[in-house]
């Protein structure tokens, strides 16, 4: 009984957690300045670095090409957070899968590697081959978040000026 009443609450608390980290997702974006091209261009930035397989150097790469590409830098910062400890492996075996299809290599991989560092220890022409795979899965993604970042911001600010 006592073992019941523990699962459900951590299954309870899990789900809050979860209502949470959405909640403050969505805070964060509001908080947002500039208008919603430049917000949507940072979150699309971010979005697609996080899904390229350089993990460690995510935010400094998406705040640099948001930069250059004059995005929000606070928005690409939030949009690396797309990979997770959940999404990172799905998005390894995706850019690693993709890369060696179209350099038409193989070699074996190990969901271990979770970072570039990692990566390079296997060799430059894998490294490469996840780095270009990595880079052709995140382009969909980033699309998608720009015109949703876009539209949530437009619909929000619209909804401050009119009163809602």
């Amino acid at each position: 009984m006592q073992e019941a009443k523990k699962q459900h609450s951590s299954k309870q608390s899990g789900r809050l957690l979860q209502k949470y980290n959405i909640r403050e997702f969505f805070e964060r974006v509001k908080k947002l300045h500039g208008d919603p091209h430049y917000v949507a261009m940072g979150m699309a930035i971010g979005v697609f670095i996080s899904i390229t397989p350089t993990m460690p150097f995510h935010t400094v790469i998406a705040i640099a090409l948001a930069l250059v590409l004059r995005g929000s830098k606070a928005a690409a910062a939030i949009g690396v957070w797309f990979c997770n400890p959940i999404t990172a492996p799905l998005f390894y075996l995706g850019s690693y899968k993709t890369g060696m299809f179209i350099f038409g290599h193989s070699a074996p991989f190990d969901i271990k590697y979770e970072s570039v560092l990692e990566l390079i220890k296997l060799g430059m022409d894998v490294t490469m081959a996840m780095i270009a795979g990595g880079i052709i899965l995140g382009i969909l993604p980033g699309i998608a978040a720009y015109f949703i970042t876009r539209k949530i911001i437009t619909t929000i600010r619209s909804r401050r000026t009119t009163g809602m």
